[in-house]
């Protein structure tokens, strides 16, 4: 199985439907922000055969060459979203998930009526400049997991509950039913309203919060003389200690001295109903293979799994046609092995569905794959309280 993200590169264009103007270009390499442009040419011929297609009522999806995968996705009739990636073992999935991101970027920071009512080009692009952060944490490699799963990315503190309470005073209090605490783009608690926003905004919100710098500007909460002079020391003050412990989790997710078997290097757990994820690759951190491989592996699994072994997740039009009978016959579990095909060798990476919730694990060489689904079965146990 190749590993997703494992150098090649990765060129994202946007145009306007109508008249094929670029609108931007951006542009990855090796996981990283590239300069390097797709010539006018090469954009046009692209955005030429899909229009092509498009006269003759046929839709261009996607296309691969020998080393080269693009897909092409037309959003609202006004703006045309190509990507084209030249990563080893990227799936048409993954490209797909990425174009959905990044247009509900571009709405999140631009607005819906600018985007599918253009009157002014130059003035739009401009305005899309203000999205090009967010959009290049998508182009990258990235710790979290919800732009490919389109379920929100969580960590599990020891005191939630706690900071659950404080957060829904809080909120209730400030006057809005929408609040959520984040850490490295990971979300730690939220009101139920939150939880209620629809995908793509409950992924992107802490998607973009993570993806400002350090020194970002930002809006600062103040204490009103009269109003509300001690608003945040109420709530916060005495969760003070069970928010610092959440601030290292980032990309453990788990809370610490969780039990995983020796054996996982790396774990996806998916709650579908409720758009959720837990994702890390902390357990075991010294032992091959690195943290940037080992997302890049679980990232190709899932994409792999819910592209030709798993059913669609809930709420899709896939699932909603799908009969019962068909649903009866997809596996539950698979596994792969990744690397040398000698005894003993090759990282292993299982998959086990259980109701709503979707399992992946990435496990060291040593553990025996007859064993696999056993070991899969009892974390995905240990786990279902968190999620």
């Amino acid at each position: 199985m190749g590993e997703e993200g494992t150098e090649g590169t990765v060129h994202l264009l946007c145009l306007a439907a109508s008249s094929g103007v670029p609108l931007f270009c951006r542009s990855s390499r090796g996981g990283a922000p590239a300069r390097q442009q797709l010539p006018f040419s090469v954009i046009g011929s692209l955005n030429g055969v899909h229009m092509f297609g498009q006269n003759l009522e046929v839709q261009l999806s996607s296309a691969r060459t020998e080393d080269t995968t693009v897909v092409w996705k037309n959003f609202h009739d006004s703006i045309t979203l190509i990507v084209l990636s030249s990563e080893e073992g990227t799936s048409e999935l993954r490209l797909e998930r990425l174009l959905q991101m990044v247009f509900g970027a571009m709405v999140l920071l631009v607005g819906l009526e600018e985007l599918t009512n253009i009157r002014n080009v130059e003035r739009l692009k401009k305005e899309l400049r203000a999205s090009y952060r967010l959009v290049d944490s998508f182009l990258g490699d990235s710790e979290r997991i919800g732009d490919l799963t389109q379920c929100v990315d969580c960590v599990v503190p020891p005191e939630v509950s706690l900071l659950q309470e404080a957060l829904s005073g809080f909120a209730e209090a400030a006057g809005t039913a929408f609040g959520s605490l984040v850490v490295s783009g990971r979300v730690v608690a939220a009101t139920e309203s939150w939880w209620r926003l629809g995908t793509p905004e409950a992924v992107l919100l802490p998607w973009l919060v993570g993806s400002l710098p350090p020194q970002a500007a930002r809006d600062y909460p103040v204490y009103l003389p009269h109003g509300s002079p001690t608003l945040l020391d109420r709530w916060w003050q005495p969760v003070l200690d069970p928010l610092r412990t959440c601030v290292p989790l980032g990309p453990r997710a788990l809370p610490a001295g969780f039990p995983l078997h020796v054996d996982v290097l790396g774990l996806l757990l998916l709650h579908l109903e409720l758009k959720r994820c837990l994702f890390t690759v902390e357990p075991s951190g010294d032992q091959e293979p690195s943290p940037e491989q080992r997302r890049r592996l679980l990232r190709s699994f899932y994409s792999l799994v819910t592209a030709t072994h798993f059913p669609p997740e809930p709420g899709t039009p896939e699932d909603k046609v799908e009969d019962a009978a068909q649903r009866a016959q997809v596996p539950r579990a698979c596994y792969l092995v990744s690397g040398p095909e000698e005894p003993g060798t090759g990282w292993r990476l299982v998959a086990l569905q259980l109701g709503p919730r979707r399992l992946l694990l990435l496990v060291s060489a040593q553990s025996p794959t007859h064993g696999l689904r056993s070991l899969a079965t009892h974390t995905l146990h240990a786990l279902t309280p968190l999620l």
